[in-house]
């Protein structure tokens, strides 16, 4: 089963489309949660918007992404908006990305 380390590199690989900033580093993953037993791999996630129409995009990365490590079985995934994305829950590289693209932070 992967680490939530390797969960988060593979989720660099899965950009916000419209951003164009990957979901790690925008801060949109809130948590991962490993059932090894299970081979289960639980990623709750937020999009920059309630309104945002590819909600079902990034889900259907994300199960594509996390189930390719080695060892899992299903990939849950939890949309919240509980707490709402801001800017502020980007990474540091994120928030360098996004002042480039004029958002303030």
């Amino acid at each position: 089963m992967p680490t939530k380390e390797q969960v988060l590199e593979v989720l660099k690989n899965c950009y916000d489309p419209e951003i164009g900033i990957n979901i790690v580093d925008l801060g949109l993953i809130y948590g991962i949660d490993i059932d090894e037993e299970a081979g289960r791999v639980k990623v709750t996630f937020t999009l920059t918007t309630p309104f945002c129409p590819l909600g079902p995009e990034l889900v259907d990365q994300i199960r594509e992404l996390v189930g390719s490590l080695e060892g899992v079985k299903e990939v849950e995934t939890e949309l919240t908006f509980d707490p709402p994305w801001s800017p502020e829950k980007a990474t540091e590289e994120g928030k360098a990305l996004l002042r480039i693209m004029g958002v303030p932070i």
